[in-house]
């Protein structure tokens, strides 16, 4: 915990503004005010991030690093001031010189190096690592426009660029001193030198990886963790003007532009050669960097690189960094000289597996030719892994082609990712009981009846710091008044609020403080998108990437079945509901955009339509961020989490809005399942397909969408909707979808869990109609949401996986 008073903070504070902008803090822009409070805050904690390093280095702790594509980090300025804890020293000192906390805090940027669960979750990871004293930091890309910024224009999804950084970065530190290259294309020469083989690479295309350091400060102990993002740079950075006055302009800036583009945006559209391509350099990109720098420091210790897997743990977050298994084998060989057996074990010793899907579209492969082309070092050690695996599995699986085939980790033109992270790491972990056992036995059942002792769970956690404390101030204190502040520490004796489930006056503060937060947000709507919202109405809540799997779909077809009841009978007795969606689509995935056409078109008719008196609403909120999300969940009362069972792998967002007390309605898919087991089925809403119904369906057959939906003239009606000009004058506009439903068999089960997801809705308005009953159940979900906390995944992942100790006295 930082120590600081009042007046050395508003001291410090005008001395940083005069120092950056050369002029009185009167005469600047809240702008202005922003960026010295930033630089402030970054210099309190660089003072901590020094003393920390320097203590891994002295005690030779063991240090895990954390790779993935993605890091959701959201805004860093609150959550850093509540770490630090001096928030209210700096709001205080701040009041004193006429300047509003919370205004500067809303001017941070978001920043782009997320999409969705993937990176949040990875955010959420080095929060708790650097909390839990644990030496762990972060690997990924320093992304120019992130993915996207979202518009809605006329109803449709239009991308645009998340130029995040054009103001800059106060929290980011460049090290131009610790670049490093990274080798594409060329070829590789063989020699024989001295009875070994020698592998020299040649005529690449180099690029400069660059570093950008983000601090990340665990909470009130004095650790100050590393985000590690690399940004591609050309290796020489001059205009190649000799090219340009050759008459060769578009060679002059060609490799410029080429390099540049690696870490520009994440995710580009793969539905084309050259975006894959782009892919695969990305992922390599950042696992080369990363793995040079972080065996550079480990050597530059002392450290015996035979021992590297005792001294560090690399943590692969999904496919995208799975590279990192041929290329620690190529540092460890071609520049450490060491023999495959021993580099084989070390690398084996030292990567760990998070599996996030079994959707085949996620388990990435790439083309053998692009690859060769690409990666031809690392081309040769994948072939080389994949030919030792196959004749293991020759000697165990004599004559079964077939299953050798279907384990090859080269085979039918691909190499296959998650087939490498598998064979090259020793330990492969899913992110829910029901995903974990999935992966076990239908996905990955081969490789785990090869390889049991690699499978374990691990099920997902948020940061409680960021997602209540930050997020939900009211509840906070309310916890604080009612059990202490024990639970800030140790999440999970969050238990003692249920005490309090049936405490009247306890409930009715609740009741006050979600009323508030939906106040709130219901501003934050009227601001936007010029919708009037009830905040006495049910928000219903579905935020998240728009997917099929998801079923946004099942969730707007019963919005329209409603809607229709209600143009029938106006009086219809239902407590009134606003219903919020938002989240991103692909640009390339044609259903998913379509879909957000359809939440908007309905919600266009709906709240328009005085017919109905404002008994619903639908808004869909653009540009889904965390700093959105973080309005979002404190006011959500129910949490629409409806993926088709079998599907969601975890989920996250379903713990953030049980932890902020609203009651979820569900599959058992994912996390949803650990829910329900905590609160009883009382206290959650389940309806939908069974794991074992979904199995059967997909291995068996059986279902037919378009007999489920003539047996049902609800179901009938809502899709005749999608294509008989009820929300659009162009009868083709949801065609696609109409299609995906009826012509293609409904391949998520939408229609199928149609009236089971309707009854579960009704259950919701009754409950909702009990203040008692509504607010016990809310209570009890605070209650037992605090083993979700991030933090406790993170010290399962420790003692489990990683072998990483605890820093237990505090820096």
């Amino acid at each position: 915990m930082l120590r600081i008073d009042k007046k050395t903070f508003k001291h410090d504070y005008i001395e940083k503004f005069r120092e950056m902008h050369g002029k009185d803090l009167s005469e600047g822009t809240d702008n202005n005010r922003y960026e010295a409070l930033g630089s402030l805050i970054r210099d309190y904690v660089v003072e901590k991030w020094i003393r920390t390093n320097k203590c891994y280095n002295r005690t030779g702790e063991k240090q895990v690093y954390y790779f993935s594509m993605e890091f959701l980090l959201g805004r860093l300025l609150g959550n850093t001031l509540l770490n630090l804890g001096i928030r209210d020293t700096c709001k205080e000192g701040l009041n004193e010189l006429g300047i509003d906390l919370e205004t500067l805090e809303d001017l941070e940027q978001d920043q782009g190096l997320g999409n969705g669960g993937l990176g949040r979750l990875a955010a959420c990871f080095l929060d708790s690592m650097a909390s839990l004293n644990i030496p762990g930091h972060g690997c990924g890309i320093r992304y120019k426009y992130g993915f996207f910024e979202q518009k809605i224009i006329n109803g449709s999804q239009v991308e645009a660029p998340d130029n995040w950084l054009r103001d800059g970065n106060v929290w980011e530190i460049k090290k131009p001193d610790k670049a490093q290259i990274v080798k594409f294309g060329g070829e590789v020469r063989v020699e024989s030198l001295n009875g070994e083989l020698k592998f020299t690479h040649m005529n690449y295309d180099p690029v400069l990886a660059v570093p950008y350091d983000i601090p990340v400060a665990g909470y009130e102990n004095n650790v100050v963790n590393t985000l590690r993002l690399w940004s591609a740079e050309p290796v020489n950075n001059e205009f190649d003007f000799s090219s340009f006055n050759r008459g060769d302009y578009l060679k002059a800036i060609e490799y410029k532009n080429s390099v540049e583009a690696i870490s520009q945006v994440l995710y580009p559209d793969d539905s084309l050669y050259e975006g894959k391509r782009l892919r695969l350099k990305q992922q390599y990109f950042f696992v080369s960097a990363g793995l040079q720098s972080i065996i550079k420091h480990h050597k530059k210790q002392g450290i015996d690189i035979r021992n590297l897997d005792e001294k560090m743990a690399i943590h692969i977050n999904d496919t995208h960094p799975v590279l990192a298994i041929p290329e620690l084998m190529r540092i460890l060989m071609d520049e450490e000289g060491i023999g495959w057996d021993d580099a084989w074990r070390i690398t084996i010793n030292t990567i760990s597996y998070t599996n996030h899907t079994i959707l085949a579209e996620a388990l990435e492969k790439w083309p053998i030719d692009m690859f060769k082309k690409l990666l031809p070092r690392i081309y040769m050690i994948v072939e080389e892994i994949n030919r030792r695996f196959c004749e293991d599995l020759w000697n165990r699986y004599i004559g079964q082609w077939d299953k050798i085939s279907k384990m090859a980790i080269i085979s039918d033109g691909y190499v296959k990712m998650a087939h490498l992270a598998v064979v090259g790491s020793h330990s492969v972990n899913g992110v829910a009981k029901l995903h974990t056992e999935i992966l076990k036995k239908q996905e990955m059942a081969n490789f785990y009846y090869m390889y049991p002792h690699k499978f374990n769970n691990k099920t997902n956690g948020i940061t409680h710091r960021r997602w209540l404390i930050k997020s939900n101030p009211e509840l906070t204190n309310l916890l604080k008044e009612t059990i202490g502040r024990s639970w800030i520490k140790h999440p999970t004796d969050m238990e003692n609020f249920e005490r309090f489930a049936e405490d009247k006056a306890v409930q009715q503060k609740l009741y006050e403080i979600k009323r508030n937060n939906k106040i709130h947000l219901a501003n934050i709507i009227a601001e936007q998108q010029g919708i009037t919202i009830n905040p006495d109405s049910i928000f219903d809540v579905q935020v998240k990437r728009i997917h099929a799997y998801k079923r946004q779909t099942l969730n707007c077809l019963r919005i329209m079945e409603l809607y229709n009841r209600l143009t029938e009978n106006p009086d219809l007795n239902i407590v009134p509901r606003t219903f919020i969606f938002a989240g991103k689509a692909a640009p390339g995935y044609y259903l998913a955009k379509k879909t957000i056409e359809l939440i908007t078109a309905v919600g266009d008719k709906i709240n328009n339509d005085k017919r109905i008196k404002d008994k619903l609403k639908v808004v869909f909120l653009e540009n889904y961020r965390v700093s959105l999300a973080e309005s979002i969940i404190p006011a959500a009362e129910l949490s629409e989490q409806i993926s088709t069972t079998t599907k969601e792998a975890s989920g996250t967002s379903n713990m953030k809005f049980m932890m902020n007390g609203a009651i979820t309605i569900a599959t058992l898919d994912g996390a949803n399942i650990e829910i329900r087991d905590e609160v009883g089925d009382d206290n959650i809403v389940i309806f939908g397909l069974t794991e074992r119904e979904v199995l059967d369906y997909y291995q068996k057959g059986g279902y037919s969408a378009w007999n489920t939906c003539q047996g049902d003239e609800r179901i009938k009606r809502v899709t005749n909707d999608l294509i008989n000009g009820c929300y659009s004058y162009d009868r083709e506009k949801f065609k696609t979808i109409y299609e995906h439903l009826l012509t293609y068999n409904d391949e998520f089960f939408v229609l199928k869990d149609f009236d089971s997801y309707l009854k579960a809705q009704d259950r919701v308005d009754s409950l909702y109609r009990d203040f008692s009953k509504w607010q016990s159940m809310s209570i009890i979900n605070i209650a037992h949401s605090g083993i979700f906390s991030s933090d406790r995944t993170i010290q399962e992942y420790a003692t489990g996986i990683w072998g990483s100790g605890y820093l237990y006295k505090n820096l």
